[in-house]
């Protein structure tokens, strides 16, 4: 698939529904297979990588049937998962199949993981590390630096041995992984992260009333004298800020009438972008606030002209809470003055590309100059003339495609954007939603 991008004509207006957050669409179906009562989950979005997930607790023993605009599923709960009887197909999602590795690390069968051409380059070494202290048996592709899928996770011949890690680095899905199989674990595992990530798992598995307790950078989950139950009526998964990131962005860069994009996630590690975009003198409104289970979540509007911008640092703990949206910054950054520096962003370099490299190619075809760094990049902004007309080839990254196209929205010409069909593991709708919104772009 391509994505055509034309130059900006008009102001952007209108309102729009984004997708459903799939990070915490993920965690809703799968810890709703290990719920002792039905879960109703509204709000998910329609991407390709939500339906691998799934896929997944429906081979593992759930049922899932549609209930109006929500799904109802009933799970296993946790001592009732099934043997699945071929590979689960993980597709393109890295959340799938790092989450999937702590979810089987204690089940007493063995369950062979896979995934597409681009899953199947992706290290796994680091979620591996920790589940194999905890006593769990998975083995991969190599023996070298690092290991990749198909993955082979299982049998557990007993209870999991506790576990007191500190991450390298902060990671979710790591993270989540080891706190899923410490509730297979005889006595409290204990995960204490270097600097912010996601809180979404925490929330969520407090909510189905897991035996978890948050201090700080430290969650321990303590299966000692737990009954081993967990339960909840619903999850709602609110709009996806990383997606919304996009529109966003496109109403700064082209100037809006006025752009809303109500029920989107607003958890304080998921808004970094946003707290960005003020560094860099963007002006995003949050109103409607509201809490919708586990989630907060604001109306994002944005109106007028576009302003200029001007360059800012993204950093540390701002690098991390912003770290999937760090490509359609670096567009953002094109249009500041002065040069944006991005460091302690490292975890780039593991994502569908090597998100470091993939966005300052996309930023130089568009004739603005970027430094690749060991952890991170450099952004000279040019904010006084239009970029160049770009051929972008977004190497099967769905983020790297959408930031090219919002780029295209300030080029002097039209803008192609080549193997753009990963777009569709994240936001199918992204190109009708920017044309809805006035936008010249349309996909091939």
């Amino acid at each position: 698939m391509k994505l055509l991008a034309q130059p900006a004509a008009r102001l952007l207006s209108g309102t729009i529904t984004v997708p459903g957050d799939k990070s915490i669409g993920h965690r809703a179906l799968l810890f709703s297979l290990l719920s002792q009562t039905p879960v109703r989950v509204l709000g998910l979005g329609d991407g390709a990588d939500n339906g691998r997930s799934a896929k997944a607790i429906t081979a593992l023993g759930a049922r899932i049937a549609k209930d109006g605009a929500a799904l109802a599923i009933t799970g296993t709960g946790l001592d009732g998962m099934r043997a699945p009887t071929a590979p689960i197909d993980c597709g393109n999602s890295g959340t799938t199949i790092r989450l999937l590795c702590g979810l089987l690390a204690g089940q007493r069968f063995t369950t062979t993981l896979i995934g597409d051409e681009s899953l199947s380059k992706r290290p796994m070494r680091r979620v591996i590390e920790p589940l194999a202290r905890m006593g769990a048996s998975i083995a991969g592709q190599g023996s070298g630096a690092d290991v990749t899928p198909p993955l082979v996770v299982g049998p557990a011949t007993g209870p999991l041995r506790a576990l007191d890690y500190t991450l390298p680095m902060a990671s979710a899905q790591v993270k989540t992984a080891i706190l899923l199989a410490g509730l297979y674990a005889d006595a409290a595992t204990t995960v204490t992260e270097p600097g912010p990530s996601r809180d979404h798992s925490e929330r969520m598995l407090a909510y189905l009333g897991a035996p978890l307790v948050v201090r700080g950078r430290t969650t321990t989950v303590d299966t000692r004298g737990w009954d081993r139950r967990l339960a909840a009526s619903g999850f709602e998964v609110p709009g996806d800020p990383s997606s919304a990131a996009f529109l966003v962005a496109a109403a700064l860069v082209a100037g809006a009438g006025e752009v809303r994009l109500p029920g989107i996630c607003t958890n304080p590690t998921r808004t970094g972008f946003l707290d960005a975009i003020a560094a860099m003198g963007g002006q995003v409104a949050l109103e409607d606030a509201r809490t919708a289970g586990p989630e907060p979540t604001a109306t994002l509007v944005v109106r007028g002209p576009a302003r200029e911008l001007r360059a800012t640092e993204i950093a540390g703990d701002l690098a991390v809470r912003s770290i999937d949206e760090l490509p359609i910054l670096a567009v953002l950054a094109a249009r500041a003055r002065g040069t944006t520096v991005v460091r302690d962003a490292e975890e780039l370099r593991v994502k569908e590309s090597d998100r470091i490299a993939t966005t300052c190619a996309m930023l130089r075809a568009f004739g603005i100059a970027c430094e690749v760094r060991p952890d991170g990049f450099t952004v000279e902004g040019r904010p006084d003339r239009p970029l160049d007309p770009a051929r972008v080839h977004a190497e099967g990254d769905h983020r790297i495609a959408m930031a090219a196209a919002v780029a295209g929205l300030v080029a002097s010409g039209p803008s192609e954007i080549d193997d753009a069909d990963n777009v569709a593991t994240s936001y199918p709708g992204f190109s009708a939603a920017l044309s809805q919104l006035g936008a010249p772009i349309r996909a091939s």
